[in-house]
């Protein structure tokens, strides 16, 4: 606790004096070529009245690097003030739609002492994911395969999301002593009772059928049955929503989740998940799990475990947080909260869980705090404090794109 209130001070002290900007300069010039317009990893179809973004690192899963998000947001915004532009559809090539950040990049960028392309990393995303919030024209997330992470935030605040039998759907940031970022706790703070909070914090997965139940998904159709679709999209000449989601449904099934879903326990979720503390849902999942007759509970209980201690406390504040925010100021909390992370100033987590999951797979990371006992409050107040004048904000066109509540 005496670490982290020096900390805090510290930060003040040091934006006074001006010493905190140095910070930027520390990584001279950024790495430009992160920023460079890799057209092969996100091409272009362009149709009769719409045009595809699709995200092409299929041997990456689609994780998203910094020179993606750019292009991304630039290609959106061009296509938002082209008239000839009805809608825009984004999907993805392989076996993934999107498996998140590329967080072995940053992982990378953060051990060479590049915190300011990080930085720039998470300023570009979510700006993107707000604009894919506030998008004016209809847009179309063909969720089919893998959807992780930030894969999440580039495609859910959209219009119309595209699910099918082999979409799986999870937010397994806390694993990675990390947390669920990229609008991520605006729409899971929204999901019926407190299944976003499980979600969050076990990193759980949920598949397509189960998305279309939970409302994070509008449309869902047989992976088999996804060319004909997009056949129809192509061909469409009208941008009415309507008629986009009437030829969505076309192909579509009526679908409900099978006897084995995490769904049938909601009651159970909404129990344990309610608590005001990680400490007291653990509490009361130990309960529930003395008393079970199958191993779920438990299950849960060792994915909890395993986790960054103080990122399930910031998770948990997080997606409360969020249940009363607008997209933008989720986006906000959530930009201070990354630059926390990769700031190291209190935990070395971020990195340690990637190494440990990721880079060496020992799959052992060593979290600090170890234990959910010696997280204070003060740690976790520390990434939700605001940035300061020579740290600024994440900024938003608030005025100009009006956001969701």
């Amino acid at each position: 606790m005496q670490r982290v209130k020096a900390v805090l001070k510290a930060r003040h002290s040091f934006q006074r004096l001006g010493i905190l900007s140095h910070q930027r300069c520390l990584s001279a010039q950024p790495n430009y070529d992160l920023y460079d317009d890799f057209e092969d990893q996100v091409l272009v179809e362009g149709r009769a009245k719409s045009r595809a973004a699709i995200l092409n690192r299929p041997s990456a899963l689609n994780a998203l690097t910094a020179s993606m998000a750019a292009r991304l947001k630039r290609l959106y915004e061009s296509w938002e003030e082209n008239p000839d532009i009805g809608f825009v559809l984004m999907k993805g090539n392989g076996r993934a739609f999107c498996s998140g950040v590329d967080t072995v990049a940053l992982h990378r960028l953060l051990n060479e002492g590049k915190v300011y392309e990080c930085k720039r990393f998470f300023e570009t995303l979510y700006k993107f994911v707000y604009l894919q919030g506030t998008y004016l024209k209809p847009h179309v997330a063909i969720l089919d395969g893998i959807t992780m992470g930030c894969g999440g935030g580039i495609s859910l605040p959209g219009m119309f999301r595209l699910v099918t039998d082999k979409t799986v759907f999870s937010h397994p940031e806390t694993q990675l002593g990390f947390h669920p970022d990229a609008g991520a706790s605006f729409y899971l703070s929204r999901l019926p009772g407190y299944l976003g909070e499980y979600l969050a914090l076990t990193g759980d997965k949920l598949n397509g059928v189960e998305m279309i139940a939970c409302g994070l998904a509008t449309h869902y159709c047989l992976n088999a049955r996804l060319a004909w679709i997009e056949e129809r999209l192509g061909n469409l000449m009208n941008d009415d929503p309507a008629v986009i989601d009437s030829s969505l449904a076309q192909y579509g099934d009526l679908v409900y989740p099978d006897r084995s879903s995490i769904l049938r326990r909601i009651d159970t979720i909404d129990k344990c998940f309610s608590h005001d503390t990680v400490e007291e849902i653990i509490d009361s999942l130990e309960n529930e799990a003395a008393g079970a007759y199958d191993d779920w509970c438990k299950t849960v209980l060792r994915k909890m475990k395993e986790a960054s201690p103080l990122s399930l406390k910031v998770t948990l504040r997080s997606i409360r947080e969020g249940r009363f925010q607008s997209l933008d100021q989720c986006l906000a909390r959530e930009y201070r909260i990354s630059l926390a992370w990769i700031s190291k100033s209190v935990s070395n987590d971020f990195t340690e869980g990637v190494r440990a999951r990721l880079v060496d797979k020992d799959f052992a990371p060593k979290w600090y705090p170890a234990s959910l006992e010696e997280v204070s409050k003060d740690m976790v107040e520390y990434y939700f404090t605001p940035l300061g004048e020579l740290e600024p904000e994440l900024v938003l066109p608030t005025s100009l794109r009006e956001p969701y509540i």
